[in-house]
């Protein structure tokens, strides 16, 4: 039984204009890299399908939901915000990056698979109940999470999201939620603007949020995920854990500055490995999120998969 890499040619068909950093070129660097360093090889293929509409209204309202697919052009660019746009194939990809979330939980939660890689677009974890916003449209962590708790029936899902930006689409949707657990670093004063420490913002006992200043690096990170994530994680004893895997921490990324390198991203999901090792049969869920330098994106996504599969 092999992991599940999960995916769409239609993810690379949405774009949102010339130089725009959240450009279908990503999913091709991760691809060759995997390609380069054999990792496809110990991975199944699938084509990621189109979530339903029940299926997003698990962490969207169904005004979001209407509005996002009725939002599409015909032609040229929908604005969304100052840095989010449409174009005619932003909803079939939406619907395929969240819909990958879905087969992903369904092959894990039912035996088929170990774990899971979903190399989507658009990303997700800004994607708030009522709003999309930067970049993201569905919330794909999070309607793959309401699936495992809504239709599979489990009752402890955590949420570890390490992208360089705090998900607060994935807080809206998911704080005050107890069967969630959710840990998340990113750096203070990027976006979303959400003050220094995002626990200030939800008053909820299932967030572990842990705002590192700029040029932090690898030091801190890694104390960081050992002093705040995995007691938390010990404690709930998740029974699936989804990975929000943004790569954008990464120093040679100039979308933040927090200076993490590949090795950084191979050790954390080592530690949250052995956390699933414990707690839940290693089933672990991985969601493409931010990372924009092609090359840094491509060898810290290797690093990340090479230890989600079990190759390193």
């Amino acid at each position: 039984m092999l992991p599940v890499y999960i995916s769409h040619p239609d993810c690379a068909r949405h774009e949102m204009g010339p130089d725009h950093p959240e450009c279908p070129e990503r999913l091709g660097a991760i691809a060759d890299m995997l390609l380069i360093q054999g990792l496809l090889d110990y991975m199944v293929p699938h084509d990621a399908p189109r979530a339903t509409e029940a299926q997003l209204e698990r962490a969207h309202s169904a005004l979001h939901v209407r509005r996002t697919l009725d939002a599409a052009p015909t032609e040229g660019y929908a604005q969304v915000d100052p840095d989010t746009r449409m174009n005619r194939f932003t909803v079939p990809a939406a619907l395929r990056a969240a819909g990958a979330a879905v087969l992903a939980t369904d092959l894990v939660l039912g035996g088929e698979a170990p774990s899971a890689f979903c190399a989507v677009r658009p990303p997700g974890h800004h994607a708030e109940r009522d709003a999309a916003m930067g970049f993201c449209f569905f919330n794909n962590a999070a309607v793959g999470i309401r699936h495992a708790l809504d239709v599979h029936g489990l009752e402890r899902v955590a949420l570890i999201d390490f992208d360089v930006h705090h998900g607060n689409g994935s807080e809206d949707i998911l704080a005050g939620d107890e069967r969630v657990l959710m840990c998340s670093i990113f750096e203070t004063g990027l976006y979303p603007f959400n003050g220094p420490d995002a626990r200030s913002l939800r008053d909820a006992t299932n967030l572990v949020n842990v705002g590192l200043p700029p040029r932090s690096g690898s030091e801190a990170f890694r104390a960081a995920v050992t002093t705040h994530w995995l007691p938390a994680l010990e404690a709930f004893r998740p029974e699936l854990i989804y990975i929000s895997a943004g790569f954008d921490a990464h120093r040679e990324d100039d979308m933040g500055n927090l200076g993490l390198v590949d090795a950084d991203y191979a050790w954390v999901t080592r530690q949250l490995m052995d956390v699933a090792w414990r707690h839940c049969r290693g089933r672990v869920i991985s969601c493409l999120e931010g990372g924009y330098v092609l090359n840094p994106l491509a060898r810290s996504a290797a690093a990340h998969i090479k230890v989600l599969i079990g190759a390193d």
